[in-house]
């Protein structure tokens, strides 16, 4: 197997108008009185705050990394919660990040500055009584080493930060993790290598398998992100570049599996939080509380876009309890919390959130199964006389939809697949692009933009993209030629395909194809119709 590709990048500068406030390197430690503001947009502090800026972390090979560490100004040892991503440890006031949140429609009032993008506000945790840990990982800015992302020797590295954060004098020996996107994927990998000092883990809407969910999700490469993240966050060594990695190994091979978190190994409690609207994390998510062996795990499935569900008060408050719990041994009533509390979107302003389940799919969910009359274009619940149909797939209206209209309020919840039968005629292979949709009693197809800012230019910008900034519906990829099912991954709600091997498309074979459609909950009022979408790409 050949190793990861690495890149040589350029290193970052670290000027405050770029990187964020407390960006240049100076080692010290310093006191942040209550009252004092990063900056006029942000919030004033609640407390007094320590600084330990810029702290040396020796990994077990030898590489030294640097660390922030915020700390309630106290005595008593306190418990630490790790922010764990390439993103720059102080580049939360970065203007970027601010101009961003802004156009989301989200106060940077609601933050002091201080945090992490994407991560918890050392504000708010350290009045809570907890230290927060935000490090600069190996290979970015002024860390030694060569940067490898999502891999398990992240995990092995952030264990070692893990065990760094339970030993020092001013904390409780117990530790947890927080954060979204990044900063939830580094959480699996870490949790799964068992550190001693980890006491819980708390993972936002994350990627958990590298392969499946960015570079190569359906078979269908997507360089996207990955192609961002090529000449971001960088420090003076090389860095992994995961084009390249696709490009060299486009299967899911040992090196891919090197990007997949041992989900069996995690046990520590957790509380996860999911959506069914990210076009990247959402199914690595779902996966990710599905196969992680810990016997105490609670999903929580928001109707909105992660940022600003993750700073929202009452769910801050909410993670705030969960980690009293076990970051601090406080007997709350944590384990009373549903194990599942999911939502049901109706997309016309009425979402329903926090239902309560034991499970996911609910335990009241009966599974459903219907058929697509290639004749009518119906989702029927009987099996249909034999037909087809077909489209010109090389042009940008070749599609089919199949719908079925509900006459009682109906909810469709769970994790919905299909099957297809299909031929490429006069090709080997084929992409297939699928899409759940609702539409109302007039035949409009309904969305949600997912973020505060629901103004014309949002509106407009998410008219034919920004899945994450509006939610248009379950969705899934294929391509034929990758559709060989992994049968002991595959299970009766989730084919799982193996990506191992290439079978292309002989003259005039039909082949079955399964397709995971994204995790859903929806509801539909009588006279309101479910549509699934196909469009085929030669």
């Amino acid at each position: 197997m050949k190793d990861f590709t690495f890149a040589n990048q350029p290193a970052l500068p670290d000027e405050a108008g770029s990187n964020g406030l407390f960006s240049g390197f100076a080692p010290g430690t310093v006191t942040l009185p209550k009252g004092f503001r990063v900056d006029t947009k942000f919030a004033p502090l609640p407390v007094d705050i320590t600084l330990d800026k810029d702290v040396a972390v020796q990994l077990r090979d030898g590489t030294t990394i640097y660390t922030d560490v915020f700390r309630p100004v106290t005595d008593e040892p306190v418990p630490v919660i790790v922010a764990w991503s390439p993103y720059g440890k102080s580049r939360g006031s970065a203007p970027q990040y601010c101009d961003l949140l802004g156009f989301l429609g989200m106060d940077t009032g609601m933050l002091s500055g201080l945090h992490k993008f994407e991560g918890p506000d050392p504000a708010y945790w350290c009045a809570k009584g907890y230290a927060l840990c935000q490090p600069d990982p190996r290979g970015t800015y002024n860390s030694e080493g060569d940067a490898r992302w999502w891999t398990r020797q992240e995990g092995k590295d952030f264990h070692d930060l893990v065990e760094w954060c339970g030993t020092q004098e001013w904390s409780n020996g117990k530790v947890g993790a927080s954060g979204n996107s990044y900063l939830c994927v580094s959480q699996w990998f870490m949790a799964a290598e068992r550190p001693a000092h980890l006491a819980a883990i708390a993972p936002w809407e994350g990627m958990s398998d590298i392969y499946r969910d960015l570079t190569m999700r359906g078979g269908i490469p997507d360089y996207g992100f990955s192609e961002r993240m090529r000449a971001s966050f960088t420090g003076k060594s090389l860095r992994e570049d995961l084009v390249l990695d696709t490009e060299n190994h486009p299967l899911h091979d040992a090196l891919w599996e090197q990007r997949v978190p041992l989900f069996s190994q995690i046990e520590v409690p957790a509380y996860v939080v999911a959506s069914y609207s990210n076009s990247i994390h959402t199914p690595g998510t779902f996966r990710g509380w599905r196969e992680m062996g810990s016997q105490q795990k609670w999903l929580r499935i928001h109707n909105t876009m992660e940022w600003p569900d993750y700073y929202i008060d009452a769910h801050q408050d909410d993670l705030a309890k969960f980690f009293d719990r076990y970051l601090k041994g406080f007997e709350n009533g944590w384990e009373d919390t549903p194990t599942v509390r999911y939502t049901l979107h109706d997309l016309e302003g009425n979402d329903r959130t926090n239902l309560a389940a034991a499970q996911f799919p609910p335990e009241q969910a009966v599974a459903e199964r219907y058929y697509l009359d290639a004749a009518s274009k119906e989702l029927m619940t009987e099996v249909p006389a034999s037909a087809k149909t077909s489209y010109d797939a090389t042009t940008p209206e070749g599609q089919v939809q199949f719908s079925m209209t509900v006459s009682n309020e109906t909810a469709f919840v769970g994790y919905p697949k299909l099957r297809l039968y299909a031929e490429a005629e006069g090709a080997d292979d084929m992409d297939i692009f699928v899409l759940l949709q609702k539409l109302d009693a007039k035949g409009k197809v309904l969305e949600q933009i997912t973020v505060p800012n629901k103004g014309p230019q949002m509106q407009a910008i998410t008219s034919d993209g920004a899945s994450i900034l509006c939610y248009k519906g379950s969705n899934s990829r294929l391509r034929a030629s990758l559709r060989h099912l992994d049968e002991d991954k595959s299970t009766n709600d989730v084919p799982v395909h193996s990506f191992d091997r290439v079978e292309k498309l002989s003259p005039g074979e039909i082949v079955s194809l399964d397709f995971e459609l994204f995790p859903l909950g929806l509801v539909l009022y009588p006279g309101e119709t479910l549509q699934l979408l196909s469009l085929i790409h030669i």
